[in-house]
């Protein structure tokens, strides 16, 4: 079967090889001078057909090309052969894709170029971004360092304040306590009376009964037994010739007793005004009677409800 197959198929190469050697032995015998041998006209030869095995007679006679023939086609197949050769020889042409590879490579370049910028870019931002953190870190340190300072430094001042006001607290104490050391109420001649409360309730209710009455305090000193009120002097301008006017100026001691007792001297230095100015003589009871008038204005505050 491969035989018959092949003994249908004429392959294009191998016939023109067949062709070129024929031609090109005729060429070289006409050339050079040579002859074929004369063979007998009905003398037959082999032909072997193409790449087969298969072979027919074939006579000489029938064989036979004139010289003219193979001049006129020894140029066609010159041509023939030559044209195959060169087409054999040639390579496709390749710059087009040259170029588009070359092209396509220098994009690359630029994209490789671009994604190198963008990552050093980023790398800096990246370093921007730690140095403002670092930045805030510092920062927040400063502040809560500064804001500790600060409750220190407050906690101090107010440990001085309080330590101000105790040490001025006691600094009046000790004034007062020598003040009222120093101030000596004469006894004599003044109204006195034991009440029976404690002297700071003592001390507050004299300072209400002689606001309440006009009286403004002058000089006042309190200590934890003792207590001195020195008020303006007040004056009243007589009314007419025959009501006389009058001016007083109140000294009033508390002394803290035992049991929580509180003695109270009331000296009054009153004087009556006439008209002009003139001032009218006053007797030691018109003068006791003004002195004991205050204290029965502060035991009357002493045993309201509003006061106990």
């Amino acid at each position: 079967m491969r035989d018959k197959n092949q003994s249908n198929q004429w392959p294009l190469p191998a016939l023109l090889t067949s062709a070129s050697a024929a031609i090109a032995d005729s060429l070289l015998r006409r050339a050079f001078g040579w002859q074929a041998r004369r063979s007998h006209p009905r003398r037959t030869v082999q032909v072997r057909l193409g790449i087969s095995r298969l072979r027919m007679p074939v006579s000489q006679r029938d064989c036979a090309i004139s010289q003219r023939t193979v001049m006129s086609n020894a140029g066609l197949w010159i041509g023939a052969i030559a044209l195959c050769a060169f087409a054999s020889g040639c390579k496709p042409d390749d710059s087009p894709f040259k170029a588009e590879n070359e092209s396509l490579r220098k994009q690359l370049t630029k994209q490789e170029s671009v994604v190198t910028s963008l990552q050093d870019g980023n790398k800096v931002m990246h370093q921007q971004i730690d140095l403002l953190n670092q930045e805030l870190r510092d920062a927040m340190k400063s502040a809560q360092s500064a804001k500790a300072e600060a409750k220190a430094a407050a906690a101090d001042l107010a440990i001085q304040a309080v330590q101000a006001k105790k040490l001025s607290a006691d600094v009046q104490k000790t004034v007062a306590a020598q003040a009222a050391q120093t101030i000596h109420v004469e006894e004599k001649g003044t109204q006195t009376e034991d009440i029976p409360r404690p002297l700071s309730t003592v001390a507050k209710v004299v300072e209400d009964t002689l606001s309440r009455n006009g009286y403004h305090i002058k000089v006042s000193i309190k200590t934890d037994q003792k207590a001195v009120y020195v008020t303006e002097r007040k004056v009243s301008p007589p009314a007419s010739l025959e009501v006389s006017g009058s001016r007083n100026q109140y000294v009033l001691s508390l002394h803290g007793l035992p049991s929580n007792i509180t003695k109270l001297n009331v000296k009054a230095d009153f004087e009556k005004l006439a008209q002009g100015g003139r001032i009218l003589s006053v007797s030691a009871e018109e003068i006791a009677e003004i002195e004991r008038s205050l204290i029965r204005e502060i035991n009357k505050a002493l045993t309201s409800p509003s006061k106990t």
